[in-house]
């Protein structure tokens, strides 16, 4: 079983609050339960207009695997063209219901791929109309600085402008399900190596996947 995903966004103060020349900086996040247990796929986001179309150095991939979609969280830039191939002896049908772009790619079998453009940012939660268990969530954002937390409950946003940040982290159950918190701190990314933030999220109301 593992926790379903949930965001964290870092809300980026005005230009006014930089001091000195600007300089490049990462943000180090750690995200821990409230029992300060690390948590894996956690989004972790810095709202700021990209100057350049946005690229990520990870693959845009859903794969249909063991009966599973791999990565449980894939995060890409708005104009995304993403992947989903099916790597199972079996057929799989996967579809969203999500406002921001629900969609359908009906039966398709082993080694095919079928690839989804996603044009609109927002939270895109998939299934498989064949196999309930099957569920994953694609998250497509309008900023370059964007990173997961992995198995240490560790991310790092790397290359932000020097600056001081505010932190607001929103927690989102599967499907929906239940409460939405707000909490806002001030953090810093300043010279070569960045303040490190230390996220407690209470572990109210989440879901699950096998």
């Amino acid at each position: 079983m593992r926790p379903a995903p949930w965001l964290a966004l870092l809300m980026m103060l005005l230009p006014a609050t930089v001091c000195g020349p600007a300089r490049a900086a990462d943000l180090a996040v750690s995200v821990r339960s409230a029992a300060g247990k690390p948590l894996a796929d956690v989004v972790v986001t810095v709202a700021a207009r990209a100057s350049a179309p946005i690229r990520f150095a990870w693959p845009y991939r859903m794969v249909q695997h063991n009966m599973q979609f791999e990565p449980f969280i894939l995060v890409v830039p708005v104009g995304a063209e993403v992947a989903f191939p099916n790597l199972d002896a079996v057929r799989h049908h996967v579809y969203s219901f999500s406002a921001p772009h629900p969609f359908e790619l009906k039966l398709y079998g082993r080694d095919e791929t079928r690839i989804v453009r996603f044009d609109k940012p927002g939270v895109i939660a998939l299934g498989c109309n064949i196999h309930d268990s099957m569920v994953a969530f694609i998250l497509v954002v309008d900023t370059p600085y964007a990173a997961k937390s992995d198995a240490a409950g560790q991310a790092v946003i790397r290359g932000l402008p020097a600056g001081t940040f505010r932190e607001r982290h929103r927690h989102r159950a599967a499907r929906g399900r239940g409460p939405c918190l707000d909490h806002r701190r001030p953090a810093r990314a300043a010279g070569p190596a960045a303040d490190v933030l230390t996220l407690m999220f209470h572990a109210v109301g989440l879901g699950s996947r096998a």
